[in-house]
C-alpha cells in the first residue's frame, strides 16, 4: 500500500475522492491463504455468508476467492478501500503487520491510568477481554484543530490525525479501524458507547472549538476564509455536493455492524444549546449522536442506574425525561473548559452506570481533559485513559484526582450506592 510522508503542518482538507482500481492480478501466483477472520472484516461478511459464497467450509481464502467476495453485491467498505483489501490481508498474512509489544493494563487495585500516546498504537496492547465498557468522545471531522496534532499512518495509507482525514469516508474508515482494534480488548459483556458528531460539506474555516466559532459569529474574527491556517473546502468529492449533511454516524454504524458488532442503539443527544448556525436554506442542528454497540446480543446492561443516580451522574433529566429510558437523552452541553470536543459528566456516567458493575475498567481511549474518567472513578469504576496531547492528560489527572482525593466526595459518595448488577441480570434481560 502507498505510504505518505506526514506534512510538518495540518494541510487543508480538500475532500477530493481518490481513483483507485483493484488489482486483479498481483497475488494471482500467491500460495499464501490468509485467515478468514481478517477476510470477514475487511470485506463487511460475516464467516458464515463467506462460507456460503464460497460453497465450502473453509477457514483460509486464497486470492481468488477474496475476489471472489469483492465482486459480491454484498460487499461493502469497512476500513480500507477495496483497491488496497488484498494488499492488506496479504500484508497481515506475511507478518508485516508488527505483533502487539508488552500489554498495559491497570494493576490489581489500581484505580486509574494515563498513557500518553496514539490509540492506534495502544489499543492493540490491551490484554484480550479486560475492558467492560468503552465510553469516548472523538475528534470531530474537519471542524477542529486539536492541540498535539498526532499524525498517524492507518490502514487505508492516508496520514493524517485523527479528524483530519480529506474525505469523511476517510475519517468513517479510521473510526471502523479504531473500533477493530477493539474488538479483542473488549469483555464478551462489554458495550462500547461512541460519542460522534455529523457536519456538512462546506467550506469553511477550521477552528480549536465552539468558542471561536461563536466570537467569529459576533463579528469578532475578521480574517477572511482563505487568511485562516487551515480550511475545509467542499469541491471535488465523488459525490457531495455543497452544503449537503456527510451522514458519518449512520455510516459508522453500519460499519461497525460489519465488523461483527451488534448496534444495539443510535441515541440522539439532545443539546438545549448549541452554537447558532448561520444558514438559510435549512433546521438548525440541536443533536449529536451516541452509538451503542457491543459484542454480543446481550450485554451487561440496567436500567436502574437512570433511575437511581442522581441527574449530575447521569441519572433522569426529572424536567425532560420520563421513567422510560428512551433513544433520546436530554443533558446539557459541557462548558468545554478548552478543550475542543468534551462532553458533559452526566453523557458517561450514564453510558457507564447503565453497563458496568463497582470495579469494572473503564476505557476512554480519547480522553481529552478527562470528563469520563471522572465520571467512572465518580462511580467506583476503574479507569484506563488514552490521549495524545499532554496538556489534557495533565487536565484528566487533576481533575481525576480530585475525585480521588475526596473518596468521590466532589459528586456525592455515589460510588457506594451507585447499582450494580451481575451476569445473572444479563442472562434475564429482554433480547432487543
Amino acid at each position: 500500500m502507498t505510504r505518505l510522508t506526514p506534512p510538518r503542518s495540518l494541510p487543508d482538507v480538500k475532500p477530493v475522492t481518490p481513483v483507485a482500481r483493484l488489482d486483479r492480478t498481483r497475488y494471482a501466483d500467491s500460495s499464501t491463504r490468509v485467515a478468514i477472520e481478517d477476510v470477514a472484516s475487511v470485506v463487511g461478511m460475516s464467516k458464515t455468508f463467506i462460507r456460503r459464497v464460497l460453497g465450502a467450509p473453509v477457514n483460509t481464502l486464497t486470492a481468488g476467492q477474496v475476489i471472489e467476495l469483492l465482486d459480491q453485491d454484498a460487499y461493502a467498505e469497512t476500513f480500507v478501500r477495496r483497491s488496497q483489501v488484498l494488499d492488506y490481508l496479504f500484508a497481515t498474512a506475511a507478518g508485516r503487520v508488527e505483533a502487539s509489544p508488552d500489554p498495559i493494563s491497570l494493576e490489581d487495585g489500581e484505580a486509574f491510568e494515563l498513557l500518553e500516546g496514539d490509540a492506534l498504537d495502544l489499543i492493540p496492547r490491551i490484554p484480550a477481554g479486560s475492558v467492560d465498557c468503552v465510553v469516548t468522545s472523538t475528534p470531530y471531522w474537519a471542524m477542529r484543530v486539536y492541540k498535539a496534532s498526532h499524525f498517524v499512518t492507518w490502514a487505508d495509507g492516508e496520514v493524517c490525525p485523527y479528524g483530519h482525514e480529506q474525505t469523511p469516508e476517510g475519517f468513517v474508515r479510521h473510526t471502523t479501524e479504531l473500533l477493530y482494534r477493539l474488538i479483542p480488548a473488549l469483555a464478551d459483556h462489554g458495550s462500547i458507547w461512541w460519542n460522534v458528531m455529523d457536519t456538512f460539506n462546506t467550506r469553511t474555516q477550521i477552528r480549536g472549538n465552539a468558542a471561536e466559532a461563536l466570537r467569529a459569529m459576533q463579528g469578532h474574527d475578521k480574517r477572511a476564509w482563505a487568511e485562516h491556517e487551515s480550511r475545509r473546502y467542499s469541491a471535488g468529492h465523488a459525490y457531495l455536493k455543497d452544503g449537503e449533511q456527510c451522514q458519518i454516524p449512520a455510516q459508522i454504524a453500519a460499519r461497525a455492524s460489519r465488523l461483527g458488532y451488534y448496534v444495539k442503539s443510535t441515541i440522539t443527544w439532545a443539546k438545549p444549546y448549541t452554537t447558532p448556525e448561520p444558514q438559510n436554506s435549512r433546521v438548525s442542528r440541536s443533536l449529536e449522536y451516541v452509538l451503542h454497540l457491543s459484542k454480543h446480543r446481550t450485554p451487561r446492561f440496567s436500567r436502574d442506574a437512570y433511575r437511581q443516580l442522581p441527574p449530575t451522574l447521569g441519572g433522569r433529566n426529572t424536567l425532560l425525561e420520563t421513567d422510560k429510558l428512551s433513544d433520546v437523552w436530554h443533558l446539557a452541553t459541557s462548558q468545554g473548559g478548552g478543550h475542543g470536543a468534551q462532553f458533559p459528566l452526566a453523557l458517561p456516567a450514564r453510558c457507564i452506570g447503565l453497563t458496568t458493575n463497582a470495579g469494572d475498567v473503564v476505557l476512554d481511549p480519547f480522553v481529552g481533559s478527562g470528563t469520563s474518567g471522572v465520571a467512572a472513578r465518580s462511580l467506583g469504576r476503574r479507569f484506563l485513559g488514552i490521549d495524545v496531547a499532554p496538556e489534557y492528560l495533565a487536565q484528566a489527572e487533576e481533575l481525576i484526582g480530585m475525585v480521588e482525593s475526596t473518596a468521590f466526595g466532589a459528586y456525592g459518595d455515589h460510588a457506594s450506592r451507585a447499582p450494580s448488577h451481575d451476569d445473572v441480570s444479563v442472562t434475564r434481560a429482554a433480547k432487543a
